[in-house]
């Protein structure tokens, strides 16, 4: 951890940016263009983890940090249950919703990862340094 000095360079908040840009394209189409409800709250979800990586990395305590990542899973497990409706609605083809879904799955492992790894060290974060 010692070496990440800014949000962007998470591999998490990568993960998690590339899953909103791939959500919003895929929002665009034209199924979706018109579910205006599922649409909207598939792109604010997956902001919503993307922003609370980065919001709990600048608050500069592991404590706050590990609030902030409980609260990017809860939004990415919205996103994969958005997804799943999504298919439902026949709004994405097989291929593209495991495309989905496994970029999904790989953010939530890495975050509950980093949530453990957060857990059993002593460090405080930066700004109690």
């Amino acid at each position: 951890m010692a070496s990440i000095k800014k949000f962007e360079d998470l591999e998490i908040w990568q993960l998690a940016r590339e899953q909103a840009k791939q959500l919003h394209q895929m929002t665009r189409s034209n199924h979706f263009a018109q579910d205006f409800p599922l649409r909207d709250q598939l792109n604010r979800s997956s902001g919503s983890a993307m922003d609370n990586i980065a919001e709990g990395f600048g608050r500069g305590g592991n404590r706050e940090f590990l609030h902030f990542l409980c609260i990017a899973r809860g939004s990415n497990s919205e996103v994969r249950s958005q997804i799943l409706r999504a298919i439902d609605r026949n709004y994405i083809d097989h291929k593209r919703c495991t495309d989905y879904l496994q970029l999904n799955q790989k953010l939530g492992v890495k975050i509950t990862n980093l949530i453990s790894h957060l857990k059993r060290t002593g460090h405080k974060g930066p700004k109690f340094n």
